[in-house]
């Protein structure tokens, strides 16, 4: 006897016949356009944008761990991704198709613990941890003098800044918009002073980071306004003992 030679195909008791209406609607030469207007096809754009932003500060952050880039190419790197996502994230359109960091992580299926967290805190590594960047060859011309040989210039802004983010609350500027800039410039230029965690820096972090997480139109309570003046004041005379 012969074996019997297998079907080609699995049978199944049901015979398939084509929907024609469907098929004559079809045109195989068509182009598919994956967005159905500019502004649709704008918002994908803009999304994958942050999309690669994610991807490419969680490589970073690797990269700078492992100490394959110098500090003062990470910070301007991050620095420059940050601002970059942060603007990304300032059309309304785009932001409420984001939702939030979580939201958009698990709908494209992304994994970036690293950028997660920088992304959270919204300052580089080196901002926070208080390091100065950059090598020795790359640092503003020290005199010798306080905090560790600072130039008297770099003291003066640092200290403006302080005075300058006070008066902000003073005169009622509350809103993230307004205050996580000035916040950001107290710590760089502080940074750039002292490398010294003087007391009560980890408020002007902790409060950063509160900043970070708030829309940008969104203000301050009266009481939060006010904690945030007492802490940064504390903050102001801390440094002040570093200068000796």
């Amino acid at each position: 006897m012969y074996a019997q030679r297998p079907l080609a195909y699995a049978p199944t008791p049901y015979s398939y016949t084509p929907n024609t209406a469907r098929s004559a609607s079809i045109n195989l030469d068509e182009e598919v356009k994956l967005a159905s207007s500019s502004a649709e096809r704008d918002l994908y754009e803009s999304l994958a944008e942050i999309y690669s932003i994610i991807v490419t500060l969680d490589g970073l952050e690797k990269a700078y761990i492992k100490d394959v880039v110098t500090e003062s190419e990470y910070t301007e790197t991050c620095t420059r991704l940050l601002k970059q996502y942060k603007s990304s994230l300032g059309d309304d359109t785009v932001a409420r198709e984001f939702v939030d960091l979580e939201t958009f992580k698990r709908t494209w299926e992304l994994e970036c613990p690293r950028a997660t967290e920088r992304l959270r805190i919204g300052l580089p590594a080196t901002v926070e941890q208080a390091t100065h960047s950059g090598s020795a060859a790359n640092k503003a011309p020290a005199a010798t003098g306080p905090a560790g040989g600072a130039s008297g210039s770099l003291i003066l802004t640092a200290t403006e800044n302080f005075i300058t983010f006070l008066d902000a609350l003073k005169l009622n500027m509350v809103s993230k918009d307004a205050l996580h800039p000035l916040l950001s410039e107290v710590i760089q230029s502080a940074n750039k002073v002292t490398d010294v965690d003087f007391e009560n820096r980890g408020k002007i972090i902790q409060w950063l980071i509160t900043l970070n997480q708030m829309r940008a139109t969104e203000e301050l309570s009266e009481e939060q306004a006010r904690e945030l003046a007492f802490d940064i004041e504390q903050a102001y005379q801390g440094f002040k003992s570093t200068l000796g």
